[in-house]
């Protein structure tokens, strides 16, 4: 029978994923090396420049104004999210673009920063003050107990300031306040607003036109769940994703949503082609390794998945690493009614296959098994990645209390999030193999591109979501003998049958962490697992003359 395999294989999604021409990485203008060794020319190119062309012939002359509306849209949450890295960051860029290097202006558009976000202790390439860990979010002196002890002392403050559209600001006698975003970010959410409603007013497709008038309000008003709610019915070639979303720039505690767009095109006959994988989500959950009070049925089974070409970025998109895939909306409201949609950008997900993962594969395994890796696998590895973030524990009970997942642990929420997606993606496409859709004679095809996987993720820095998810997995499999080091080859060598075992073992033990809801054992579990041997540094040093990521290049309009 045709399969995603089968179906895929011969299509854009895991062919050649858009009109996206490689070029060589240009030539740093000055060479900047610090007394520590630091070569930013070095950590530059580390990104190769990739031009997208996506094919949009298909759209009509409306459907490209509407586009360019939120291409314009998208450009002002771009100014926020530099804001929410930094509060002075726009200072500080105005006057590196005076007086510093082109190098040094160059790395920090690429990272939205002074800080290498490559680097684990975020190296800070201009200046000596270090990045705030706490982003931009919260003010650049506070603890993270200076802020607890404030809703001990004031907890009719607890639900602004832990609110996802708040800033914490100081009062001016030194106290603590909970500024709305509306607010704080009034001078670009008011025009980014008026774009998409002249977008809407544009636009010929119902169900896009509803989501952005309630899009546009919920900029002005921070109540999102009518948008997100009306996201979930996109259809249509426009397939946009704008708004306040994910928390990885809250180092201190995750609670802030960072702000970013992005704006794809979709193509229907690959979106079809994978669409019946979403009506699996109840089995999947039924299926996990877990007893039955820690699997999540209350969470709408009716997900969506979009193959798109992203044609544009914003904000938290454009910063460092780029993502080949998401899985929204993050409120467990609109999760529990409706599920979550899956949105594959292609042409970003082919661009890092052929520049990245493929090379990578013939360096971390022993030949035999490296030339089984496979770029369909990449693109089942991304799907299933993204399907799991839907299943297991969201909303739990604590102590007889309701509350999440990510609230209880906090800033560790989303390495251990990204880690349990990715691992629970691969027992779930094994269990798809034992049902027959997806080809069972494959699986040690999968299971190579799934490990070496892992080393494209430890290269962003264990500071990074998806490498602490990686890095963690990596350990786990090491320590139950799933994975041997072969020192004379400076290569792994996968053990299948224990690797599939221990897949299975690690999704239980992770569901049950976040369904456990207790911080301590979360921070335990990551300080154990996180940490890597000798072995993974091997390889890791092996891979520097292989681009680390892409810097996607789109039109400005179209």
């Amino acid at each position: 029978m045709r399969n995603f395999l089968t179906t895929i294989a011969t299509a854009a999604l895991l062919a050649g994923c858009g009109n996206s021409t490689p070029v060589d990485v240009k030539d740093a203008v000055i060479e900047t090396k610090t007394e520590t060794g630091y070569d930013i020319e070095r950590q530059y190119a580390k990104f190769a420049e990739v031009p997208m062309n996506p094919d949009v012939s298909f759209l009509t002359d409306t459907e490209r104004r509407v586009v360019n509306k939120l291409i314009a849209a998208s450009d002002y949450l771009s100014q926020i999210y530099v804001l929410q890295r930094g509060a002075d960051y726009p200072e500080r860029r105005a006057e590196l673009a005076k007086s510093g290097s082109e190098i040094e202006l160059a790395m920090w558009d690429l990272h939205v920063g002074p800080c290498d976000g490559l680097e684990d202790d975020n190296h800070v390439f201009v200046g000596d003050t270090p990045c705030p860990k706490g982003g931009g979010f919260y003010p650049a002196d506070m603890t993270k107990a200076e802020f607890e002890q404030w809703i001990t002392d004031h907890p009719a403050d607890k639900a602004a300031f832990t609110s996802g559209y708040t800033v914490i600001r100081r009062t001016d006698d030194g106290g603590l306040k909970a500024i709305p975003y509306r607010v704080e970010y009034a001078k670009y959410l008011k025009p980014a607003a008026k774009l998409l409603r002249e977008a809407a007013a544009i636009t010929e497709n119902k169900n896009l036109k509803l989501f952005l008038r309630a899009r546009s309000k919920a900029f002005l008003t921070d109540d999102y769940f009518a948008s997100e709610m009306a996201w979930m019915d996109l259809d249509g070639p426009i397939e946009i994703a704008i708004g306040p979303y994910e928390v990885y720039d809250d180092g201190l505690f995750a609670y802030k949503t960072a702000y970013e767009s992005f704006v794809t095109v979709k193509n229907p006959e690959e979106s079809a082609a994978l669409s019946k994988y979403k009506d699996f989500l109840k089995d999947m959950e039924k299926n996990l390794p877990v007893s039955e009070e820690y699997k999540n049925y209350a969470r709408g089974f009716e997900s969506p998945i979009a193959v798109t070409y992203q044609v544009h970025g914003g904000g938290d998109n454009e910063n460092g690493v780029q993502t080949i895939a998401f899985n929204l909306p993050n409120d467990e409201r609109v999760r529990e009614a409706k599920g979550a949609k899956k949105v594959i950008l292609n042409n970003v997900l082919g661009a890092k296959y052929d520049r990245i993962l493929a090379p990578i594969g013939e360096r971390v395994l022993v030949p035999e098994q490296a030339k089984l890796a496979a770029k369909k696998w990449m693109g089942n590895n991304t799907l299933f990645h993204e399907l799991s973030h839907s299943l297991g524990p969201g909303t739990i009970t604590v102590d007889g209390e309701t509350t999440t997942v990510n609230a209880q642990l906090k800033e560790l929420s989303s390495g251990l999030e990204e880690g349990k997606a990715d691992v629970m993606g691969a027992y779930n496409i094994l269990y798809m193999m034992e049902r027959g859709e997806l080809d069972i004679s494959e699986k040690e095809a999968f299971l190579a591109t799934y490990f070496s996987g892992k080393f494209r993720s430890m290269r962003f820095g264990t500071g990074a979501a998806h490498a602490k998810g990686a890095a963690y997995q990596y350990n786990y499999f090491r320590e139950v003998g799933a994975v041997e080091w072969l020192p004379k080859q400076k290569r792994f060598k996968l053990d299948f049958p224990k690797l599939e075992q221990a897949i299975s073992d690690l999704t239980g033990k992770v569901v049950m962490i976040q369904g456990d809801g207790n911080y301590d054992q979360a921070k335990a579990f990551l300080d154990k697992y996180m940490p890597l041997d000798e072995a993974a540094e091997t390889v890791l040093s092996n891979l520097d003359d292989i681009p680390y990521d892409i810097r996607p290049i789109y039109p400005e309009s179209l």
